[in-house]
């Protein structure tokens, strides 16, 4: 503290010698009528009693109050009746004042820096009155700096880039050191650059901080450089305050580099069934450059007909592909030279340099197995329509490419011919029809025949054969439509009534000529060939009669002009009508229709007959189905009989129904002979004999016996014992009427023995009813 004290005394007394003792109105009009002190000039108060301006050195580090200064005015006489008041920045808390002798302390450690000067304000009071003896007076407190701040640069690290191969004292980066302290005093913010680390390729201005670098730096070589630099205030005297960054430099590229082959031969293998523009190989040179200055170019030197080289722009590798089909059987090898080269070049390096390199590629074909192959794709045959079955047709042909010339053999896609019209010979090739050909229903035939190696059925290939149906005159000519004709019954001979034309599928190379005629002379109508393909009908004479004859038939005879000549005979139905003055048809027979063109007279008969036929067969089965028809057995729905048939489901024991079947005895030639028959016991069962049921239970015995006797003494009531029975009776039955209605009111045998000569169906039922009573017969 007291060191500090004698320092701030003794800087004082340096610069105002009269600062540090009391001041009185003497010396102070003596020390301001010095206008400068140090380049600071001092203000005569109006009254004159104090300073303008105080010093105070910063960073005090003392444990009592710093002393700034002393203030004193000519009013003060010593006698404790003056008071100084103070106020303005930081007054009460960083400076203090002795009210009674004005010395003013500051009481905390004070930072230029943050701070430089203090703006305050003296009062002189009257202690007793408090008034003010003087006016106010203005003064500061100026913080003298000292270097307490090192320099800082803006970053801790910075990054920079710099092109190789750049010439020296090619400026890097600006990196410039901050001081807080005051530039103006001193050489406390005084800064001095240098580099710590980074040397000898880099250098700094002393002054600026600006790095440079050295010449043939290359980027190949090394691309990155770590290069420290410190800033050093009091311009670098020992005891100054430093700081330092590192800068982070990168040598950018330059194309000063060539591209290189590592290899100048290379060899590749291509498969022949590679497809044109596949790839069979890569090839690749070196570029120790980066970005656009590696990107390379390739080429063929003077180029070739079967390969082509291209650039992979993302693996800058010169890709081989192919320009034309591969044929191991035809050339195996090929060489060529390549060229490599940069796309962009430098020209501050291309001196001196080439920037070119060149490799010679050999490619090797290899051999696969193919599939055959046709002599002509696709195959046009001829063949004319009269071809017979079994007819020369066309050959294909098809070898197999590979060295070893495997057999092939042929065969016909039965998709594409499913009329199945053609064969080919498995063998040679041969396509030979296996039916006759009509060129009227189709003029081509699209058929696909499958080449395959015998060896390899996998190795297959296809091939389309059009096969043209070449026209032979095989059609007559024919009406080209139905004429619907009529002559007027007054018509004049010479009159025209018809103008016909015809048509014909064949297809000539010369066009159609058609020539008509009639094939007899007829006294009614005549044809005129127009020769231009139509000819006219005229009539032979006039007067026509429909009572007479109301449709006249005309056969007109119609000849083709190719080879062999075709002719037909079309027959042409001409209406009797009544006509008008002027030729108009009024009426025409109604019962008479036109003939159909395509229809004969023939067809005619043998349809009417067909209908005719028809209606007979109609007829007959609608009189069978009367005949078979009868009247039922109850009329009325009130008229309900005893019904032997009921008793089957109206409660259990009764089995009469089951006694026989009637429909036997009806035709006994229609039964089957496999079936059983109900009204025979069956021969396992013959020895057992049923009892009837009847004998159990007389109340029902006694009912149909009185039943019996009634329906018996009743000439006029139908026999309604069963209707089972009586359904299939009548005239048509064999056995005749078994009805009770003629039978004898006595109970008597009956002889059962023509039973036996009914064959043997009724042989066991003459056996079962021979020699029994009425009774025994009736209950069974």
């Amino acid at each position: 503290m007291i060191a500090n004290q004698v320092v701030l005394l003794l800087m004082l007394s340096i610069l105002w010698p009269s600062a540090a003792l009391p001041f009185t109105p003497g010396n102070i009009g003596n020390l301001f009528g010095t206008p400068e002190n140090d380049g600071r000039v001092l203000q005569r108060s109006k009254r004159g009693w104090m300073w303008n301006q105080f010093f105070l050195l910063e960073e005090y580090s003392g444990n009592d109050h710093q002393y700034v200064g002393k203030l004193h005015s000519n009013m003060d006489r010593g006698e404790g009746n003056v008071k100084y008041v103070l106020t303005g920045d930081g007054a009460g808390s960083l400076f203090l004042i002795d009210e009674k002798s004005g010395d003013i302390h500051a009481t905390k450690r004070l930072d230029r820096e943050e701070k430089a000067m203090y703006t305050l304000n003296a009062k002189v009071l009257d202690r007793r009155t408090n008034l003010e003896l003087e006016p106010d007076t203005e003064f500061n407190i100026k913080i003298h700096d000292i270097n307490d701040n090192e320099p800082k640069f803006a970053k801790e690290i910075y990054f920079a880039s710099v092109p190789e191969m750049s010439e020296v004292g090619t400026s890097v980066a600006t990196v410039t050191a901050n001081d807080a302290d005051d530039e103006t005093y001193g050489n406390s913010a005084k800064l001095v650059y240098s580099i710590l680390q980074g040397q000898p390729y880099f250098s700094v201005d002393s002054e600026n901080g600006k790095p440079t670098a050295l010449p043939g730096m290359d980027r190949e070589v090394k691309e990155n450089y770590q290069v420290v630099i410190q800033a050093k205030d009091m311009a670098g005297q020992m005891g100054g305050l430093s700081g330092t960054t590192t800068v982070s430099i990168t040598l950018s590229d330059v194309n000063d580099s060539p591209p290189r082959f590592a290899n100048h031969s290379f060899r590749v293998t291509a498969v022949e069934s590679t497809e044109i523009g596949g790839a069979v190989g890569r090839i690749k040179a070196d570029d120790p450059d980066v970005g656009r200055n590696a990107e390379m170019e390739y080429s063929i030197v003077g180029g070739h007909d079967t390969f082509d080289i291209i650039t992979d722009q993302t693996t800058q590798e010169g890709v081989i592909i192919i320009k034309k089909a591969l044929d191991y059987e035809t050339k195996r090898d090929f060489e060529f030279r390549v060229e490599v080269k940069n796309t962009y070049l430098d020209s501050r390096f291309i001196h001196g340099l080439k920037f070119k390199d060149y490799a010679t590629v050999k490619v090797t074909v290899e051999d696969v197995d193919e599939p055959p192959g046709f002599t002509r794709n696709p195959y046009i045959i001829e063949v004319h329509e009269d071809t017979a079955a079994g007819s020369f047709v066309g050959v294909v042909s098809a070898r197999d490419p590979d060295a070893d010339n495997k057999p092939v053999k042929y065969s016909i896609d039965r998709h594409t011919d499913l009329e199945r019209l053609f064969n080919i010979d498995s063998v040679n090739g041969t396509i030979t029809t296996l039916k006759a050909l009509d060129r009227e229903m189709s003029k081509w035939h699209n058929i696909s025949v499958v080449a395959t190696e015998i060896n390899n059925p996998r190795q297959t290939t296809r091939v389309p054969v059009f096969i043209k149906v070449l026209d032979v005159n095989d059609n007559a000519p024919e009406f080209a439509m139905t004429y619907d004709t009529f002559v007027c019954e007054n018509v004049k001979a010479g009159q025209l009534i018809q103008t016909i034309s015809a048509v014909d599928t064949d297809e000539p190379l010369v066009g159609h000529k058609f020539v008509f005629s009639i094939s007899a002379t007829n006294p009614n109508f005549t044809v005129v060939d127009r020769e231009d393909n139509t000819a006219n009908i005229l009539t032979r004479r006039g007067g026509f009669s429909r009572r007479e004859m109301s449709l006249y038939f005309l056969p007109v005879v119609i000849s083709d002009n190719d080879y062999p000549i075709q002719s037909s005979t079309s027959t042409l139905v001409v209406r009797v009508c009544a006509c008008d003055s002027r030729g108009n048809m009024q009426t025409c027979n109604p019962e008479v229709l036109p003939f159909s063109d395509g229809l004969t007279t023939g067809a005619l008969v043998a349809i009417l007959l067909c209908v005719v036929i028809l209606l007979m067969i109609v007829v007959l089965f609608a009189a069978l189905r009367r005949q078979r028809k009868k009247e039922p057995l109850i009329i009325s729905k009130e008229d309900v009989r005893d019904n032997v048939v009921s008793y089957n489901d109206e409660g259990g024991g009764e089995e009469d129904t089951q006694a026989f079947d009637i429909g036997t005895l009806r035709n006994p030639e229609v039964m089957d002979a496999n079936k059983l028959r109900r009204d025979i016991i069956p021969e396992m069962l013959f020895p057992f004999r049923r009892t009837s049921p009847i004998k159990d239970n007389a109340d029902v015995r006694d009912f149909i016996h009185g039943r019996l006797q009634e329906n018996d003494a009743d000439p006029t009531a139908p026999p309604y014992d069963s209707l089972a029975t009586y359904a299939y009776e009548g005239s048509g039955s064999l056995a005749e009427s078994l009805s009770s209605l003629e039978s004898a009111a006595t109970e008597g045998d009956h002889d059962y023995d023509y039973l036996g000569n009914w064959g043997p169906q009724f042989k066991k039922l003459a056996e079962m009813y021979i020699g029994k009573s009425v009774d025994n017969v009736f209950c069974n």
